[in-house]
């Protein structure tokens, strides 16, 4: 069985105050748990708790912490937590973090570790026991040993951007996020004189056809994790910014056998009083059964 825990739900910034201490106000961290086998989904924020329960729990039952990290992408609010992850203290600690490839010029490990040097933080890289190795990838499946499968799909987003599916012993959880509907690129008006009806025709079925590829990598998951930062209408301001509608959401994911929706990756301006209006709104949804993002949610993948 997999099992998921939310530690940090929030997407752009860490959010804490008076109207987000019901869903959190941490950046991306995501736990999960191929039966003893540990996986973290990017090192936002919520990582910091995420690492103080696993030195209480893990370090304990264990005698060391050993996790599989992989990371969507590298903007700041997925990898900001890294400083703060304790495990990175702790000597005996093994973790492999795994990144998409950003580009040819771009390395994972100087990107993450670049947070530990001295105009930002007390402690270099060099200096931390713990022992970490970095890989990057493209589209991929990488088999981790045990039943554990791990398929990896770009997204549409400002930057290279991962989406995965984890499978083991026949259950599947997928992570979508950060991630917007593909758009046609041809932006030519009908209306202008340089308009090709052709071209415009193709471009469309293009974004479709990607569209399409997303669905499939979702189809009959046991638990989709889904980018769902705004409303349709605040999307309408943000195209480009690669992220997703709840309603958009919610379309992609129907009729397709998907078990559990999570919504995810809340915009810091969503209440605790707007998220409860947005899980009220689908909480008749049976197929699949659409739930809010929560710190301290914890799903299984039955």
């Amino acid at each position: 069985m997999l099992t998921a825990r939310f530690w940090g739900v929030r997407g752009s910034i860490p959010c804490p105050g008076p109207d987000t201490v019901v869903y959190g106000g941490n950046t991306s961290c995501l736990e999960i748990r191929a039966d003893e086998r540990l996986l973290i989904i990017d090192l936002g924020s919520g990582v910091r708790p995420l690492g103080n329960f696993l030195i209480e729990n893990d370090l304990k039952k264990y005698g060391k912490i050993n996790a599989d990290i992989l990371l969507t992408h590298t903007h700041w609010d997925h990898i900001m937590g890294f400083p703060v992850f304790a495990p990175i203290y702790t000597p005996g600690t093994e973790l492999r973090i795994t990144a998409p490839v950003i580009n040819e010029n771009d390395d994972i490990k100087s990107i993450i570790e670049n947070q530990l040097s001295y105009q930002y933080w007390p402690v270099r890289a060099e200096e931390l026991p713990a022992s970490i190795k970095y890989s990057q990838i493209k589209e991929t499946t990488l088999d981790l040993g045990g039943g554990l499968v791990i398929t990896s799909k770009l997204l549409n987003h400002a930057n290279s951007c991962m989406g995965y599916r984890i499978c083991y012993k026949g259950n599947s959880i997928v992570t979508i996020y950060d991630h917007e509907p593909f758009h046609s690129l041809y932006t030519v008006s009908p209306e202008d004189a340089g308009y090709n009806k052709e071209e415009a025709r193709k471009a469309g079925i293009t974004a479709a056809e990607e569209n399409e590829k997303i669905r499939q990598f979702i189809k009959g998951a046991d638990i989709v994790i889904h980018d769902a930062q705004y409303s349709q209408v605040e999307y309408l301001s943000h195209i480009g910014w690669g992220h997703c509608s709840y309603e958009h959401t919610v379309e992609a994911a129907t009729g397709i056998d998907v078990k559990k929706l999570v919504l995810f990756h809340h915009d810091p301006s969503h209440t605790d009083k707007f998220l409860k209006q947005v899980g009220k709104k689908y909480s008749k949804n049976k197929k699949p059964k659409i739930i809010i993002a929560k710190e301290g949610l914890v799903l299984n993948s039955d």
